[in-house]
């Protein structure tokens, strides 16, 4: 059985792919959410809200805009899927002070998330103490059946791990040359999801830093335009040098 069988990847007519994650069925959205529909629960990795003022702060001004446009597309897939519950997997925010810079309008939208489902927020690496005035609880990683949600996913074997922290992104040929996008990677025991805000960059999956993560050959799933598109290893390429 090829390891695209093997996953159940079935394609949605909302853009979405379904696929089998240890055993459970999953949805990955093309906006890079991970819907758990048996389980009423939206997850989500590494949005680093507030990334752009951090960095104006440092001196390199990009538009401070990537938490606004960030919450708009979270806003509008809890909309759209009304999960009862939304879990972050660690890199919510960027740095210890982001959430107090954040402005009252964006402030509002995550206290709007907060009346539309429960949120809990994972520690990461840029935000090992969330603030306690966000609404929701924090958690250090989330058993959900067989499924473990967390951060950064461990070395080894580790069935049933859903993680982030790596912003996985795949450079894809294509007859018409090669592409590069976003992506989840997984081999139906585990997975790491796409990086979910605006302004994150992405690592490739051939980077040694997914080398070991896998028993079995790994599928990865591209974020598309308007939909999530699977590929098998045969297909990667490495980033030019």
């Amino acid at each position: 059985m090829s390891p695209a069988a093997a996953l159940g990847l079935r394609p949605w007519a909302d853009g979405a792919l379904e696929l089998t994650l240890a055993g459970e069925a999953a949805r990955l959205l093309p906006s890079g959410a991970l819907l758990l529909a048996g389980r009423s629960t939206l997850v989500v990795a590494d949005l680093h809200l507030e990334k752009g003022s951090a960095f104006a702060g440092r001196g390199q001004l990009l538009p401070p805009l990537d938490t606004r446009e960030t919450l708009r597309r979270l806003s509008a897939d809890v909309e759209a899927r009304a999960p009862g519950c939304v879990i972050f997997l660690g890199d919510a925010f960027h740095d210890r002070g982001a959430s107090r810079r954040m402005s009252e309008a964006d402030r509002e939208a995550l206290e709007i998330l907060g009346r539309a489902a429960d949120l809990v927020w994972i520690t990461g690496n840029h935000d090992p103490e969330p603030d306690g005035d966000l609404p929701g609880e924090a958690a250090d990683e989330v058993r959900l059946g067989d499924l473990v949600l967390r951060h950064e996913p461990r070395t080894g074997p580790s069935p049933g791990e859903i993680a982030g922290h790596l912003h996985p992104c795949a450079r894809i040929a294509t007859p018409r040359g090669a592409v590069r996008r976003r992506c989840l990677v997984t081999d139906g025991e585990r997975a790491v999801l796409p990086a979910y805000g605006a302004f994150t960059g992405g690592l490739n999956v051939l980077d040694p830093a997914f080398s070991g993560l896998f028993r079995n050959s790994p599928v990865v799933a591209a974020l598309g335009d308007r939909r999530v598109h699977a590929a098998g290893v045969r297909s990667l390429r490495p980033d030019r040098g």
